[in-house]
């Protein structure tokens, strides 16, 4: 995970609009912010995004 996700990742979770474990909706926000790395990245590496989210771990 690079920094430019880790940053998108954050920048949705400031929004408050969802639980970050609703990946689906975690990637809807992510479009409308257009954060398509971000989009991409959960179809792809959604385990990784979990360990993020509960750890602060890559």
């Amino acid at each position: 995970m690079d920094n430019k996700i880790k940053e998108q990742i954050l920048r949705v979770r400031e929004t408050g609009l969802t639980n970050m474990f609703d990946t689906s909706i975690v990637q809807r926000i992510a479009h409308d912010m257009e954060f398509f790395e971000l989009v991409v990245y959960l179809e792809d590496y959604r385990e990784e995004y979990v360990k993020f989210i509960l750890y602060g771990e890559e």
